[in-house]
């Protein structure tokens, strides 16, 4: 079902094709929907959504129905790496595709570090759609080969993440292409809520101690929030686990507004890390991302690149293999565990694999 976009304004808007922000500039959000619970005869993601205007059915990868696999101490380890094209990218990149097909798009454009580019331009390659990604320069040269593959234009942009974002918001304005952003679209999120929803039907009924998970734009713990607030808000649960999110100590704008009190980070200058898909120096939800930390009463979490390279290896050596961001989680549980913290003492505690290493430049 296609819902409305509502601004914190007061707006609200009928999806198109051309529509990505508010007439006051703000971002757009979706009212929190009810849980659908879930079709046995489908076995991906679609399971859960009510999705009867969208032509899922014609686009779909079987993504999502990613493994849970059981590791030491409580702690659990999603298998989004699986995923159709190598990342939990996947969840939100289909929704968007197919509502770009809803409403008859002709062209999109999205903008990337890497994997949602990848998984946009896999969709679109579906869809029929015509594609251009862009992608700021640095971007692992096996991203840019398989984005290529999928048929889809690639621009590099000479600047940061930021940078990156602003050319396509600007290529969006001057071609009236449909805007498939991971960051302001929210229908993005109705995709990675199912992962939240995947590890409550895969624990039998049973909601985490703890989610660990990465934070750059936000859009995995956006949507995990967003997810398990379904399940709260239908009266199957009772709170919201608890969020850790994680961010590279190159790279943290949302820790330190967290660490500072604030709701809303700064930007920041950000450092060369080995985490390039966390590398977010001023994140645009970044007070929506903060106030679901603060409603699952959860934290932030930053990791060195000592801790990156360790975590990395140590999942290789587990048979895990994974790009250098999808490591960072681990990296967070393995810190806490050192430290003896509450946070990850007892379970279960669930963090994600992101991305497979198969993709990246190591």
């Amino acid at each position: 079902m296609i819902v409305p976009y509502e601004c914190r304004c007061g707006s609200s808007y009928a999806p198109t094709a051309d529509r990505w922000r508010c007439d006051c500039g703000g971002l757009l959000d979706l009212p929190l929907g009810a849980v659908r619970w879930p079709r046995a005869e489908v076995r991906s993601m679609w399971r859960y959504l009510d999705a009867g205007d969208l032509p899922w059915r014609d686009i779909t990868l079987g993504e999502g129905d990613t493994p849970l696999i059981e590791e030491d101490g409580g702690l659990h380890l999603k298998l989004e790496f699986a995923s159709p094209t190598g990342s939990f990218k996947d969840r939100g990149a289909v929704v968007l595709v197919a509502l770009a097909g809803a409403l008859n798009a002709s062209r999109l454009v999205a903008d990337s570090s890497g994997n949602a580019g990848t998984a946009v331009a896999a969709y679109a390659a579906r869809a029929g759609i015509a594609a251009e990604i862009f992608v700021p320069a640095g971007t692992s040269e096996k991203k840019l080969h398989q984005i290529r593959g999928h048929g889809a234009e690639v621009t590099v942009v000479e600047g940061s993440r930021e940078d990156t974002a602003a050319a396509a918001a600007a290529r969006v304005e001057e071609s009236g292409a449909f805007y498939a952003s991971h960051v302001y679209n929210p229908y993005f999120h109705e995709g990675t809520k199912t992962y939240a929803l995947e590890i409550f039907e895969q624990l039998g009924g049973a909601v985490p101690a703890t989610l660990v998970l990465p934070a750059g734009n936000g859009t995995l713990v956006l949507g995990a929030h967003r997810g398990f607030a379904e399940l709260r808000a239908a009266g199957l649960i009772d709170r919201i686990p608890r969020i850790v999110a994680v961010q590279s100590e190159l790279c943290a704008p949302l820790a330190e507004a967290w660490t500072a009190g604030r709701d809303e980070p700064e930007p920041v200058r950000p450092g060369r890390t080995v985490a390039e898909g966390i590398a977010i120096a001023d994140p645009a939800r970044g007070s929506r991302i903060l106030a679901a930390v603060e409603d699952s009463r959860g934290t932030f979490v930053t990791v060195g690149e000592d801790e990156i390279a360790e975590a990395h290896a140590a999942l290789a050596a587990r048979g895990l293999w994974v790009e250098p961001t999808g490591a960072v989680s681990y990296a967070a549980v393995r810190r806490l565990r050192a430290e003896d913290s509450p946070l990850v003492i007892g379970g279960p505690i669930v963090a994600p694999l992101c991305g497979s290493g198969l993709k990246a430049s190591l």
